[in-house]
């Protein structure tokens, strides 16, 4: 066998992993960034100012919220379902350290620093969660793409052959509910009135990136004769085709139909492909083509998994331009962020049940043919995933109000009440000598240039995958292949946003 069948049966015929372990390692992520926020919080309760070093604010941000998820993928995988326990555990003494460490004149009763919390104001404009969750989609997937080929990465979190529950099946489903969330339809102000067809217009002129990436991947691949797994996109597509055509196809729903009925939308696409698939032979060519052998000849049965996958990928993004609608809606107050988290947690309680039932009378989860299930799927997890976030955010905000003018980057502000002013209480931000800030999160730095982030990840992915044999690589080889490749890519962000500088050219 050949070096490149190697790699392609090493990531081959797997089957995933449970919805319990999926789950729980989603709360890794977030618990990473509470227990970073925390630790800024104690540095600025001990030295009375924010960490102001830029070198040591990198340091830290990687070291806090890059490095745990590149060693739970891999050697600390045997034992996940502790690691949020430890990290949990140890957050909640940090927290308590930060509680009975306040200054003389802070020390009121717990009750009315609970009382005093659900009456704070907060930026109204901003939602850090919405930018987290997108940056650490990001990150996760990036991570991923490169692990998948070592072998400390376990199978069971790879993408599933046909049915299951992979970990990097959810990355792709994540990455269609990221974009729809900040798309232009949901940001577009409501009472701003454009003409019907303007957000169209510019998706076609927005999407060319994602095209060129699609046609650049696919002939560098071709040319260079690179590992691939021929069934989870097909011959010639790949997921840069996938996001182009989705948010093309989508802005044409929304501009015919009226966007706040986008679920409705969602539903039918959902629910009439999953008919098709069980009611047609559609199913049947998806998995083994139209000869029943799996045969590639020919533009659709070559691609049949990449194209026929856009209807449940499109329903994905119509339903996650709803919960964009839903997030987007003006909140200024902890207490009305608390009910928005108690509601999501009862939308993801509702879309488990449904998923339950979808695989109980219908079909197990599917990525390769995007159907109801994994729809369902993706959504509940996306949707707990960002919730996390929600509440990660609350804790901070709660924590700083704790320690006054504390501050925790991409974090939600504190602010007076409407009609008495702008801030709160003014938090501690540190600049330099030219009023230019100093502090520079790594959130921050990768969401300016998400979609370069990507892009140099797969560059660099397949780089290392050229130069090193990667399926015989050992452990502590492995680990620090994946740290270099993950610190190096932030480093890049890093520094062009420490520059201001955008790489946007659409």
């Amino acid at each position: 066998m050949s070096h490149k069948h190697l790699k392609e049966a090493f990531i081959s015929n797997l089957n995933g992993t449970s919805l319990l372990e999926i789950s729980l390692g989603l709360s890794l992520a977030p618990l990473c960034l509470l227990c970073r926020g925390l630790l800024l919080i104690v540095y600025y309760l001990h030295y009375g100012k924010p960490l102001s070093s830029r070198k040591h604010s990198l340091l830290l941000d990687f070291l806090l919220l890059v490095s745990p998820l590149v060693l739970s993928c891999t050697v600390l995988s045997p034992i996940i379902f502790f690691v949020p326990i430890i990290i949990a555990a140890f957050c909640a003494g940090i927290f308590s350290k930060i509680y009975s460490q306040r200054k003389c004149e802070s020390r009121v009763p717990f009750r009315q620093i609970v009382q005093e919390f659900q009456k704070t104001y907060l930026d109204a404009e901003y939602i850090p969660a919405i930018t987290v969750f997108r940056v650490y989609v990001n990150l996760l997937t990036s991570i991923s793409i490169l692990a998948v080929d070592f072998p400390q990465y376990p199978r069971r979190y790879a993408k599933t052959e046909t049915y299951g529950t992979g970990v990097m099946d959810l990355g792709v489903g994540a990455f269609i509910f990221g974009n729809a969330l900040v798309c232009p339809e949901v940001r577009q102000k409501s009472y701003v009135t454009q003409p019907k067809f303007s957000n169209l217009a510019k998706q076609f002129f927005s999407v060319w990136p994602l095209i060129f990436l699609g046609v650049g991947r696919l002939l560098s691949v071709k040319s260079i004769e690179y590992h691939e797994h021929t069934s989870e996109y097909g011959v010639h597509w790949n997921f840069f085709f996938t996001l182009a055509f989705v948010r093309l196809a989508a802005s044409l729903l929304l501009a015919i139909f009226p966007k706040n009925r986008s679920w409705i939308i969602a539903i039918n696409l959902a629910v009439f492909y999953q008919l098709v698939l069980n009611t047609t032979s559609l199913k049947t060519f998806i998995l083994h083509g139209s000869d029943g052998r799996d045969t590639r000849v020919g533009f659709l049965n070559a691609n049949r998994e990449g194209l026929l996958s856009l209807l449940g990928y499109l329903a994905i993004y119509m339903a996650s331009v709803q919960v964009g609608l839903y997030l987007l809606k003006r909140r200024s107050s902890v207490r009305g962020w608390m009910a928005a988290a108690r509601f999501l947690v009862l939308v993801v309680l509702l879309l488990f049940l449904l998923l339950h039932m979808s695989q109980a009378h219908g079909d197990a989860v599917s990525r390769r043919m995007a159907n109801l299930s994994y729809c369902l799927w993706v959504l509940a997890h996306s949707l707990t995933f960002f919730t996390w976030f929600v509440v990660t955010d609350l804790t901070l905000v709660f924590t700083k109000l704790l320690v006054k003018g504390s501050s925790v980057p991409s974090c939600w502000d504190v602010v007076k009440p409407p009609g008495t002013g702008t801030r709160h209480e003014a938090e501690a931000v540190p600049t330099g000598r030219d009023g230019k800030l100093t502090h520079i999160c790594l959130i921050s730095a990768i969401n300016k240039n998400q979609l370069l982030f990507f892009l140099l990840a797969n560059v660099m992915t397949g780089t290392v995958n050229i130069l090193i044999d990667t399926i015989h690589s050992e452990t502590a080889f492995t680990l620090c292949i994946l740290h270099l490749y993950m610190f190096v890519n932030c480093l890049i962000m890093y520094i062009l946003h420490a520059k201001n500088i955008v790489l946007k050219f659409w």
